[in-house]
């Protein structure tokens, strides 16, 4: 949770072969975000790991329009982002009080290597592209109010009860 020193740090690359290790964090990313209903993504720090590894999943959500499932990408790179920009409402398992209005790519290209250790390449928009590219952040050391433009584009986040 914010303001955890380790929110704002930079993460390491994860050394190649995955390791035990690497694929522990990996699994406790995924059980993170299982125990999380509606959540979509989470990255390394926010479970304390200083590494380069991110899960993701808008699998059946209803602002997915590309959907490529349940992932973990280690080591991910964005290779290409599309032009045009949407500002859109984010919110983050480590801020849990707040959500802001941030401006992103609607399209990104992302290379990563899977956990079986192969080669992977995304082709993402809307949604999934957002919520890549939040993660991304993640890893080096940005949270989503680092991407907020004004004050006045941050809100206290809705409870349901």
């Amino acid at each position: 949770m914010y303001p955890d020193a380790r929110l704002k740090t930079e993460c390491d690359p994860v050394e190649l072969p995955l390791d035990d290790a690497t694929r522990a964090i990996a699994r406790d990313l995924l059980d993170t975000m299982d125990s999380f209903p509606g959540c979509v993504g989470i990255a390394a720090p926010q479970i304390g790991a200083l590494v380069r590894i991110v899960a993701i999943d808008v699998s059946g959500h209803k602002k997915a329009v590309s959907d490529h499932g349940r992932r973990v990408l280690v080591n991910p790179v964005i290779v290409s982002r599309g032009a045009e920009r949407v500002k859109m409402r984010e919110g983050c398992l480590s801020i849990p009080d707040f959500t802001g209005n941030v401006t992103r790519a609607e399209s990104i290209v992302v290379e990563a290597v899977g956990l079986d250790g192969a080669p992977q390449r995304l082709e993402c928009d809307a949604y999934e592209a957002r919520v890549v590219l939040h993660e991304l952040d993640h890893l080096d050391g940005l949270l989503f109010l680092d991407r907020v433009q004004h004050a006045r584009d941050v809100f206290p986040r809705k409870r349901y009860q």
